[in-house]
């Protein structure tokens, strides 16, 4: 494993499909209609001591030929690139359990899986989860393998913040879904967050702006609070979905690249 010589982490993004277009107003809730903006979606790779750390885990291979995902390679694929081996990760963070987020899960099959309490229960125990707007964001077969892992070992259900080894601890993270969380790492540049969907592109966190999908917006601008004043600097609270991580930090393989 890679491994600072101060025992820090470095964290890697993971291009798993795209392009695809949005709206500006679903980047930037509810301004700036008129625009189009390309995002891609990435899950994430935090190598050091007790690693890799995977964060989110892209969709299968099933899932992406159903839903005709434009750029697609098997997140299995794209973490060999910089040589991880999948069925061997022992630490999956679910930032929260939108599709894009999660559906890969079976794919690590002897990973402890880390999701927020509260977020679990709403997608797999709430009966309004199964309201037809909640279910186009969702995976049922993914949140139906997660709840038959419960009351086992392989499931941690997280209660709010907790550190899960030195220098990585969960943030919960609220507003985009009601139980998002954040992950805050601690690198050789300081203490860096991988945010998720708490903002789609950098542009959110700068101009205190979310995007969309928002089941909670008083939490959400609390959580743009609570990250910004954990994160070490600025430009190390990293978004969910935005081009400029492939385009503006150290490229590592074909659509990796290392941002901490």
């Amino acid at each position: 494993m890679t491994k600072s010589k101060d025992g820090e982490y470095e964290i890697y993004a993971l291009k798993y499909a795209g392009p695809f277009t949005s709206s500006g107003a679903f980047i930037m809730w509810m301004r700036e209609w008129e625009k189009t903006f390309e995002r891609y979606y990435f899950f994430w790779c935090i190598k050091g001591e007790g690693g890799p750390i995977i964060v989110d885990c892209g969709v299968s291979p099933e899932l992406a030929k159903q839903k005709a995902l434009t750029g697609y390679i098997s997140p299995v694929e794209a973490l060999k690139k910089i040589g991880v081996d999948a069925s061997q990760v022992p630490k999956v963070v679910v930032t929260h359990m939108h599709w894009d987020h999660y559906s890969g899960i079976q794919l690590f099959p002897n990973a402890t899986i880390y999701v927020q309490e509260r977020e679990y229960n709403f997608w797999v125990k709430d009966p309004v989860a199964k309201r037809s707007v909640f279910q186009s964001a969702t995976d049922n077969t993914a949140a139906a393998y997660l709840a038959q892992l419960e009351n086992s070992a392989r499931l941690v259900l997280v209660k709010g913040d907790e550190a899960i080894m030195p220098g990585i601890e969960l943030l919960l993270s609220p507003g985009h879904t009601s139980g998002l969380q954040a992950v805050a790492i601690k690198t050789k540049k300081g203490t860096a967050i991988l945010g998720s969907d708490c903002a789609h592109f950098f542009r959110n966190y700068t101009e205190d702006w979310p995007s969309a999908l928002i089941v909670d917006l008083a939490a959400w601008m609390k959580t743009y609070d609570k990250l910004k004043a954990r994160v070490s600097s600025p430009d190390l609270l990293f978004p969910g979905h935005d081009p400029l991580m492939l385009t503006n930090y150290p490229k590592v393989s074909e659509e990796v690249t290392r941002l901490a």
